[in-house]
């Protein structure tokens, strides 16, 4: 089978800790690359989940920079509450 270069950008902490614990699996990270390439053609979708933090979706983002803007402009009316431990 030939076998053909792919190059692309990625930061550089990420690729170190990538190759450590690519070894500790005993793979490359061409090789795993490779499984991650062979699987999406496979199933045709990538295999993993991939999933968003909803704190960073636009609607609570939305809300952040409003209330931000009420506080700012005095708009909000804000309570002091007794802290409350638990053990």
């Amino acid at each position: 089978m030939a076998t053909t270069m792919v190059n692309f950008r990625m930061d550089e902490g990420l690729k170190k800790e990538m190759d450590k614990v690519c070894k500790k699996m005993g793979l490359t990270a061409t090789s795993a690359f490779t499984l991650f390439a062979t699987k999406l053609v496979q199933d045709k979708r990538i295999p993993f989940e991939i999933v968003s933090d909803p704190f960073y979706s636009k609607e609570n983002m939305d809300y952040l920079k409003q209330a931000i803007e009420d506080v700012e402009s005095g708009k909000a009316v804000l309570e002091e509450h007794d802290l409350i431990e638990v053990d």
